[in-house]
This record gives C-alpha cells, structure tokens and sequence, in this order.
C-alpha cells in the first residue's frame, strides 16, 4: 500500500520531540532474570505490561489498592503483588520501578525507589522500551483505541500472525488484555493524555480521530492537534501513518508527517484509499464492500453494532494490509471479534429488559453508542445510568454533554467519578449541574446519588 488521498497542500516537517525516560538500562536486550516492581499493577494496562514482562522472563512485584481479578491473576501466575503501598513492599533486587498515571508524587513505594536511586518510569515510558524491541503498531486517537486495537490484535491472531500485544480492554474471547507471540509485530494502544504516547516510535501508527478531550491537561483542541503531530513525527523511518480520511484535525497531522513516512487513509467515501462501498444495515448489522482505490477486495460485515465500528472495522483492515496481511484473511476473520468488556456489553436479560454496560464517556462516544443501541436492540424505551468521569471533562464539555442523551428516554446521573481532578475543578461543576442542563435540551434526567439506590 502507497501514497495518500489527503490533498497535495505543502508539508511541514516537524522534528520529533523528546521525551524524559528516567533510565536508559531498562532498554537492556535481555528482560530474563531482570526484577520489576510495579506500581498499580492491578490496572488494565499495568497488569498486562506485567504479563509481557514475566513471559519474556521477568520477575516482577506490585502492589495495588484492592485485590480485584487482575491482581488475583497475577498472583496465581507468579507475580508478589501486594495489597496497599508501603515501603517494605520493594524487593532488595530492583531493575526498574514502573508506576501508573494513578500514582501520586507522595506515594511511599515511588519515594523510596527515588530514594535508592532506582531507575523510575511510566506505564507509556516502559511499554516504549517493550516495544522497541518489536516492529511497533500503534493505535491512538481520542475514541476507539482499546476496541481497534485489540480488533487488530484478534484478527492478526485468527490470521496466524503470532503477534504481541497489550491493549487497554480485556478481549470477550482470548480472555486477556496482552499477549506473547513470535511475531515481530507488537500492537498497542498509545494514549494521548500528559503526551505520554510520545515515548512509543512505532513502525505503524493507525490514527483513529482527533478531538477535544483531556482538557485538564491540553489547553485546547489545537494543542491536543500539535502532540498527534509530534506523536507522527516519531513514526521510523520509512514507517507508516493509517490515518481516518475523513476527519479534519487528523488530516492536519497527515500534512505535516515526513516524506518517507507512507500515508494510507480510510473513511466512508471514495475520497480515501480504502472504504467502505454498499454499505447496508441488515438487523442491526452493518455489511459492507471493502474497496481499496476502487478495487473490490471482498464483501465482508462488522460484528460490534454502530458505524462507529465500522469506521473501526475499516482501520483494522486498512493496518493489517499495511503489515502484508491477506486482504481475504483479515475480511474472513473480522466479522468473528465478539468485543472487549465494556463496550455494550450485555451483563444481563430479564423480563425482556436487557443490561447493558459501555465505558462511554465522551460526548461523543455517548451519542455514538446510544445510536448503536438503538439500531441492534431498538428498545421501546432507552434508559441510561451515566456516571460522569472526571469532574474536569465534565466541566469542560458540559455543553455537549448536554446534548447527547437526546435518543435517552430517561438519563440516571450519580455524582461524578473523582480522579486526577484538583480541588478547584470538583467546586466547579457537580452531577447536579448536568442534570439541570440535560433538562434544559428538553432530555428527562434525574440526580441519584450512588449506586445502591439505583439498582
């Protein structure tokens, strides 16, 4: 796959930025008999650092705040994880210390391993240095990195690519959220938020969107629009940028990235290189032509609902060509990916009320998975529980939250999830002021406090 369908307009080649790693011997060639402890290591991402670190002949320790299924898992294969942060938790024998964005500067485990002049990185820091090591495949964007990813990570494995992986989500089928494989290939999702997707070089870089979001961070969206320029700029040499042809600020990064860097858009017209032609919605199931420059590759349908998925769909096919993938290979397996948790994923049925649970939470992401709902399900009445997350996005875009539960018939609001937010934001809005602004669209809404009193 060659060129690129974004117009002609004349590149600036912006130099890639540095990004502070704490110690370059964490980069060592050999990961065997090397001593880890990990901060937080019961998080989705850390936990499945944590299992490409001991398959690769780690020894590694963490701790965590609670003892959840991860953490549980990780124990049972080998891993010390303690429950709570103490000092005492460090092993005498330390290669690195790895902390999540969660960690505070105070936090006794990250002080002492500062204090015995330990090599301290990020999540983003080590899973850069993991991935050095591999032909890099990134997915990043401001939605849909965790159900793209692990979509590619599937389907290259069902199409006998024995690829590594770490993903954001657990995948429904292959009950985890990293893998070790044989393949050169390393797919991961890299997130955007404090710029720490900075640290990953990828030979492939799949851009799914970009949009304003993280604003306790960024100061706009144009900022935000600058650090997916400089994540671009890192792509090696000779790499290649898939890129959503039909979104604006990513075709601002497709202009300025480097002339060896091949440029492979997708999207829903003709005007990208690979689309999506015939497209017809059968039973709540998007079926689809796979065309690539006006080539037809094969007929193919996107099992997840909502066409945001086949905008997903349509990366997938778009990165597993650009690693030499069979076109008929990715179109056969596609249609079998059954998710990731949390992603309308049906928690239960009764009385013919079905239970849905989605991470949705972006304005967004909640008028695309409200659609979505609608199409596969379409339910008499839609009843939606939205826990805002973070009291800083939902300030900042309160607004378009306001306008995005109109396919609701009735939106449940408990308080808002409090993390990484200063004192200041968590005065500045409440649930209750998302309430009254939903009411206010002409949406019916209601405050409830907790959980308890909603179930």
């Amino acid at each position: 796959m060659s060129g690129s369908s974004v117009g002609s307009s004349k590149k600036r080649v912006r130099a890639a930025r540095q990004f502070e790693v704490v110690d370059s011997n964490m980069s060592s060639s050999s990961l065997k008999g090397k001593c880890y402890h990990l901060i937080g290591i019961g998080g989705v991402g850390m936990s499945a650092l944590a299992r490409v670190l001991m398959a690769n002949g780690a020894v590694v320790s963490g701790s965590d705040q609670y003892e959840g299924t991860a953490v549980q898992s990780l124990s049972s294969q080998g891993a010390m994880v303690f429950i709570g942060h103490e000092e005492d938790n460090l092993p005498e024998k330390l290669d690195g210390v790895v902390y999540s964005a969660a960690v505070k500067p105070d936090n006794p485990e990250f002080s002492a391993a500062l204090a015995r002049g330990c090599a301290v990185v990020k999540y983003a820091q080590m899973l850069g240095e993991l991935m050095a090591r591999y032909r890099g495949v990134a997915v990043c964007g401001t939605h849909g990195k965790s159900t793209t990813s692990a979509w590619l990570s599937y389907v290259l494995r069902q199409a006998g690519e024995d690829i590594n992986f770490v993903v954001g989500a657990r995948l429904t089928q292959l009950q985890a959220s990293s893998g070790v494989g044989t393949s050169p290939y390393f797919v991961a999702e890299a997130c955007e938020y404090d710029r720490s997707f900075l640290n990953i070089k990828p030979k492939i870089a799949c851009l799914l969107n970009i949009e304003a979001d993280h604003l306790d961070y960024y100061k706009d969206e144009s900022e935000i629009v600058n650090a997916f320029i400089d994540f671009a700029a890192g792509i090696a040499h000779g790499g290649t940028l898939v890129a959503n042809g039909q979104d604006a600020n990513v075709k601002r990064v497709v202009r300025h990235c480097r002339p060896d860097v091949q440029c492979v858009t997708y999207g829903l017209d003709s005007t990208c290189d690979v689309y999506a032609g015939s497209l017809m919605l059968n039973q709540g199931v998007y079926h689809f032509d796979v065309m690539y420059r006006g080539e037809r590759l094969g007929r193919t349908h996107a099992t997840l609902p909502g066409l945001h998925n086949v905008m997903n769909a349509l990366a997938v096919i778009t990165t597993a060509m650009s690693m030499e993938v069979k076109a008929e290979a990715i179109l056969t397996q596609l249609p079998a990916f059954e998710g990731i948790d949390r992603r309308m994923m049906v928690k239960g049925r009764s009385k013919g009320v079905t239970v849905l649970d989605d991470y949705a939470h972006h304005p967004t992401e909640i008028r695309a998975t409200l659609s979505a709902i609608q199409e596969r399900f379409e339910p008499r009445r839609l009843w939606c529980v939205f826990q805002p997350h973070q009291y800083s996005r939902t300030r900042f875009l309160l607004d378009d939250f306001a306008e995005s539960f109109k396919l609701a018939y009735v939106t449940i609001v408990p308080e808002i999830y409090f993390v990484r937010d200063s004192e200041e934001t968590k005065q500045a809005v409440n649930a209750q002021v998302l309430v009254e602004r939903l009411a206010g669209q002409g949406s019916k809404a209601v405050f409830i406090q907790g959980f308890t009193e909603i179930c």
